[in-house]
């Protein structure tokens, strides 16, 4: 028998009539220029060019929603700081880490260190030691040369919420060390002690959502990157742009929207990529968008959904008490406070699987939460029950 994935890989030559190359759709791929990011990458270098000097830059914080570009403006300046560096024979590191990855202190600075040639292992030494060995780092080699090390710090609102801002205050109190942080949140900072505030002395840039028109500029530059010629029907980049506008203009949602709108033309064996393709590429996206929310919950907020799916099937107005009742039944002796579920039903309603209405029962009856299903009841059961 011939080698199953050559003759896939074959086949899929020959017939490939929908795209010449994927990877431009990928929201992590770097192109050569960041369309509508030109004013925040200049700004990020103009922080940073100070470290061509040899002097420390200062720490920068990105701020934007999901899909404005933060991420990918950083690593273009980057790219950028390095390239001149060595042409200057300037000692410098940008070291980018994801905290949904690295979610402590501990593993920020082990996988710093490895990144920068020091073998620290993922656990089992005291965060003294951590410390010790990462500032070691930074003392002037025998030939001479300071090494300076600005770190990004992506989605730092994740790592400090969960460990605490020790890693700000041992990343800005290293000599030679400066950091740029991402948070797709204003409010970050209200995990940061004052102290560290004070070290941090950040300057912020924003981000601000994308426009349909600036959406529609970024897909036309990927989209001459990734389809063949002629398979893009006139209306699909502009549809894509429109939806994804609605979407506070977030471009990895528009690059999905094209991505998945390409590959189900191509299984389809299309000749063209159509505004259908991009209807549906949207429902298989938004399905699988809420499988991955529903089956990463906790197992009480999981079970709380199923005792509104249970209701919803009965066809019963759900109230918060009914929803208790229900909840209850399902939870057995392991059930948690009442007051504990409206905080259950305020962040499915964040998520945005369910709805909440308060109306009025009339005079001398009070108000009552109406709580609604906004989600497939197929998807939620197939998708609960397989957990």
């Amino acid at each position: 028998m011939s080698n199953i994935f050559e003759d896939l890989e074959s086949n899929e030559a020959m017939t490939h009539t929908i795209f010449k190359d994927k990877r431009p759709l990928d929201h992590r791929f770097l192109p050569d220029k960041l369309v509508h990011r030109e004013e925040q990458i200049r700004q990020i270098a103009k922080y940073w060019v100070d470290v061509l000097n040899n002097v420390t830059p200062s720490n920068v914080t990105l701020y934007g929603k999901t899909g404005t570009g933060k991420t990918a403006a950083s690593k273009f300046a980057r790219e950028q700081l390095i390239d001149i560096a060595n042409k200057k024979n300037v000692f410098v590191k940008v070291e980018y880490i994801r905290c949904t990855d690295y979610t402590t202190e501990y593993q920020v600075l082990a996988q710093l260190c490895n990144k920068l040639g020091r073998d620290v292992p993922n656990r089992g030494w005291t965060k003294g030691e951590v410390v010790n060995t990462f500032r070691d780092i930074f003392k002037t080699n025998a030939f001479g040369r300071k090494l300076h090390l600005i770190v990004i710090l992506d989605e730092i609102d994740i790592l400090l919420d969960k460990d605490g801002d020790g890693i700000l205050y041992t990343l800005t109190r290293t000599d030679n060390v400066s950091v740029l942080c991402i948070s797709n949140y204003l409010d970050f900072k209200n995990l940061i002690k004052s102290r560290v505030t004070s070290s941090l002395n950040d300057k912020e840039i924003v981000f601000p959502p994308y426009g349909a028109d600036q959406l529609s500029d970024i897909l036309s530059e990927r989209a001459e990157l990734s389809f063949c010629d002629g398979v893009l029907e006139s209306d699909v980049i502009p549809l894509c742009s429109a939806m994804a506008a609605k979407e506070e203009g977030d471009a990895r949602y528009a690059l999905d929207l094209l991505k998945n709108a390409g590959e189900l033309a191509f299984d389809e064996d299309s000749k063209k990529v159509e505004s259908d393709h991009v209807k549906r590429a949207k429902e298989r996206i938004e399905h699988n968008k809420v499988s991955e929310i529903i089956s990463t919950l906790p197992l009480q907020q999981q079970r709380v959904l199923e005792s509104i799916l249970n209701l919803t099937k009965q066809d019963e107005e759900i109230t918060s008490g009914k929803l208790y009742d229900a909840y209850k039944d399902i939870s057995k002796k392991d059930a948690v406070t009442y007051r504990r579920i409206f905080d259950f039903i305020n962040e499915l309603e964040m998520l945005g699987i369910i709805s909440t209405n308060t109306i009025s029962r009339g005079r001398g009856k009070g108000r009552t939460n109406i709580i609604k299903l906004q989600c497939d009841e197929e998807l939620l059961e197939t998708t609960l029950y397989t957990i």
